[in-house]
């Protein structure tokens, strides 16, 4: 089926929720770029460091919390499409508040859901993870036809509550709209994996803290461990040539759309070690990585330590001055087992093949942190002092 680049886009409005944050900014800017008539974007916060760039071209900026249905039914009222981005707990202190998880990522979105019923939406793009089949066994160029990972079996509160959420938006898929008959809810999932970019804020700054202050003492796992990294422009374009394989109106292909209550992986299609995909990030900043490796068992012991000892803290988890815990299990197999995804299915019924190369994407995102760097960075080691 061929599209126009700005297929159901152009006069259109959408909602991005997470619209404040890496890839939910990045996201409504490219819906303005193509010709959206209104992009809103959905979040808790009241700034990060793209409002003023989104309010300069036009976007429109709530906040508000998914786990109040008002606050939902405000900001989707009226819209086309909705891009569900926003989601708590992938990492950090983040995932031990159980609680605030599961409000988030599970009832949060069925408010959207219950809104795009209410409100005659007939396309919702859910931003999903790897953690829904992936649960601490290897897994080698898998594809959609895994099954989810057995919901009493995850090792964090977050891929448990993700993969419910998924499994929900999915069953969604079809469902008529309250006030337009003859209309239906089309959803799809979109699966990435682990995002970088110039600006990314989760796992670069983290990483580049802890090796700029010595406290990356090892790697975890071995050298032949290999993962997905998926580059933000990329995942982009697959979440764009999503909300457009849910338009029920094409010219000769009318009805169901192709991708209706389907998920698909999406990568850069070149799994590669994590410390080997990070070391020339870190080269280019006069940091470097540790030569040796911790087994994943042991490593496991330290992070379950962790666990425990942030678990008793968990009254105090919100506080800024608790610093974030060195490493929890969730993590440990994240970067020290091997799983990686085929994108056949999201390149034979999206399009989607990536546009940006894995080499091109690491050197714009070196750029950005060359640039970024600065005397906070620049400092002694923690063990210059020692």
């Amino acid at each position: 089926m061929h599209l126009s680049e700005n297929e159901g886009i152009e006069g259109n409005t959408f909602v991005v929720t997470g619209g404040l944050g890496f890839v939910g900014s990045a996201l409504c800017l490219e819906l303005i770029r193509r010709g959206a008539r209104q992009v809103r974007s959905f979040d808790l916060r009241h700034h990060s460091p793209w409002s003023l760039q989104l309010t300069n071209h036009g976007v429109r900026c709530l906040q508000g919390d998914l786990t109040s249905k008002k606050d939902v039914e405000n900001a989707l009222r009226g819209a086309n499409c909705v891009f569900h981005l926003a989601s708590y707990g992938m990492s950090g202190k983040e995932m031990l508040q159980f609680s605030r998880v599961d409000q988030v990522n599970i009832n949060g979105t069925c408010h959207v859901l219950e809104a795009c019923l209410e409100f005659g939406i007939t396309r919702l793009v859910y931003v999903s993870t790897y953690n829904v089949v992936f649960g601490g066994k290897e897994i080698v160029n898998g594809n959609e036809a895994l099954p989810y990972f057995p919901i009493d079996d995850h090792f964090d509160p977050y891929g448990r509550s993700k993969s419910i959420a998924e499994q929900v938006v999915l069953k969604y898929n079809g469902r008529p709209l309250k006030n337009n008959i003859g209309k239906c809810l089309y959803t799809c999932a979109v699966r990435p994996a682990a995002i970088y970019g110039p600006g990314q804020e989760r796992h670069l700054p983290r990483i580049v803290s802890m090796a700029k202050l010595g406290l990356v003492p090892f790697k975890i796992g071995n050298s032949n461990v290999k993962t997905d990294w998926v580059y933000v422009d990329n995942l982009l374009l697959a979440l764009l040539l999503a909300s457009m394989r849910l338009l029920d109106d094409i010219p000769g292909k009318e009805g169901r759309p192709v991708a209706a209550g389907q998920p698909y992986f999406i990568s850069d299609g070149s799994p590669i070690n994590t410390f080997e995909f990070i070391q020339p990030l870190l080269k280019s900043l006069d940091y470097d990585l540790p030569k040796s490796w911790l087994a994943v068992s042991h490593a496991l012991y330290l992070a379950k330590i962790f666990w425990a000892v942030y678990s008793m803290l968990y009254p105090l988890l919100n506080r800024w001055w608790l610093p974030q815990p060195f490493i929890l299990p969730a993590e440990v197999y994240k970067v020290g087992l091997t799983h990686y995804f085929s994108y056949l299915k999201a390149q034979q019924e999206l399009g989607y093949v990536p546009m940006v190369s894995p080499r091109e994407g690491m050197a714009a995102t070196i750029s950005y942190w060359q640039d970024r760097k600065n005397k906070s960075l620049d400092g002694p080691t923690i063990y210059h002092f020692a």
